[in-house]
């Protein structure tokens, strides 16, 4: 049985970093610095709280799982945990999140030197072709990921965070809509923009299977070094967040009608750093898309592959292809169609998720959580609804919730379910020897 030393455990929590930073990660903070302003630390508080919070909570209950994520889905049975797990992975797979990496990386590698979205297509040939190239090779991604390009693409983020907190291009202007009077629940809400709690699902599977692919056994040992790559990450996210909302607030003036991330960012770095600049960002983007992409791409390749017949390979090219396509619908038009499709789906994981460590608690733990999954769910959809401008009875009851504007209008109505579903289980148990005299 293998070890790892202190030098391997940072890697790989380089690796889990690098894999985590892409295209959300690094787009939305700046945008809400800019709308937010000056009250921007309020909204940056929600933002991490759904940012980082519940992705490293994730990652080590992915961890304590062993990296499968049907030992999370458990009390939901094996059909809806299979259907659950289908759901997480296209999500962040090839219907919004590894799509997204192709078409941030252009806005910002590519459009600043033509000025149009004209070259995309042949953009998200190559970008993809590279993707698959090194997908094709997922034993290889500890070497070629976290020793290799985690370090040079957390260097580049350490030269855009200082250029952030050193050179600040104006000062924080008064918070926009709904920054104005809701700014912590607007960064709540935001933060499920990032997938990254779900993308932690996802890539539990990933790190596990990098561990063992250093010879680690003891499952022990796996959970040990997956939780401390997943600590590593979480600490490397806030930073990251932190001096781009920084930046963000600082690039008052530089764009009049910036309508995502991309754009801001884009202005800022040119404005600091000219036609140089430029590149340089371009490179650091691409470089944290085409990284995030792989891991993707693995994780989906992997997941669809234990459960069917179809090989490994074969679904690594598919996925790769498939997200190419989607890619060319461009930005500002995936983030449209991603708002209220996360909205929907994410309670439900937050639920299965902060319920496995304390699961164990429970005689029956599917008579307890699988009520509460489906009251946050069926919340889930009244609010993804809500967001997307549609009313039908009675999911627009809602909106008289409490924490709906938070986006939490499925918190109350779930805890209360599984409260008594608890008191259910409790009464129902068998009693104990002690009781039976």
């Amino acid at each position: 049985m293998n070890t790892f030393r202190i030098r391997d455990i940072i890697i790989l929590g380089f690796m889990n970093f690098a894999l985590f930073v892409g295209a959300g990660n690094i787009i939305f903070p700046p945008f809400i610095g800019l709308q937010a302003g000056t009250s921007v630390w309020t909204a940056a508080a929600g933002f991490l709280l759904r940012g980082v919070g519940l992705p490293v909570i994730t990652a080590i209950a992915m961890a304590k799982a062993g990296g499968a994520l049907s030992a999370v889905t458990r009390p939901v049975g094996r059909v809806c945990g299979l259907l659950l797990a289908v759901i997480c992975y296209l999500c962040i797979g090839p219907f919004f999140a590894t799509p997204r990496t192709a078409t941030v990386s252009y806005e910002l590698a590519v459009q600043p030197f033509t000025g149009s979205e004209r070259w995309l297509p042949v953009w998200s040939a190559v970008y993809f072709g590279i993707v698959i190239l090194v997908s094709l090779y997922p034993g290889r991604l500890l070497d070629t990921v976290g020793r290799f390009l985690s370090p040079v693409k957390i260097l580049a983020l350490i030269v855009l965070a200082v250029a952030a907190l050193a050179y600040p291009a104006g000062q924080p202007r008064a918070p926009e809509g709904v920054y104005a009077t809701a700014a912590f629940s607007q960064g709540l809400t935001s933060g499920y923009l990032t997938m990254d709690t779900m993308a932690s699902l996802a890539f539990g599977l990933v790190i596990v299977n990098a561990i063992r692919s250093r010879g680690v056994t003891s499952g022990r040992l796996i959970t040990r070094y997956a939780v401390c790559s997943g600590l590593i990450a979480g600490a490397g996210l806030a930073l990251v967040y932190l001096s781009l909302f920084r930046l963000g607030t600082g690039s008052t003036g530089l764009t009049v009608s910036a309508t995502n991330g991309a754009q801001v960012l884009s202005a800022y770095v040119h404005h600091v750093f000219g036609a140089g600049g430029d590149a340089f960002l371009g490179a650091l983007i691409t470089l944290a898309c085409l990284v995030t992409a792989i891991g993707l791409t693995c994780a989906c390749a992997a997941w669809f592959s234990s459960v069917t017949r179809i090989s490994y390979r074969a679904y690594a090219w598919f996925f790769a292809a498939f997200s190419m396509l989607v890619s060319n619908m461009g930005l500002t038009q995936l983030i449209a169609f991603s708002v209220p499709a996360l909205t929907a789906v994410y309670p439900v994981f937050i639920v299965l998720v902060l319920t496995y460590f304390i699961r164990t608690r429970f005689y029956s733990p599917a008579r307890v959580i699988a009520p509460a999954a489906l009251v946050s769910f069926l919340f889930g959809i009244a609010d993804a609804l809500s967001s997307a401008g549609i009313s039908v009875w009675p999911f627009m009851l809602v909106q008289f919730l409490p924490l709906h504007n938070q986006g939490l209008a499925w918190l109350l109505p779930s805890v209360a379910v599984m409260l008594a579903a608890a008191v259910a289980d409790r009464w129902r148990s068998p009693p104990s020897l002690t009781e039976e005299g």
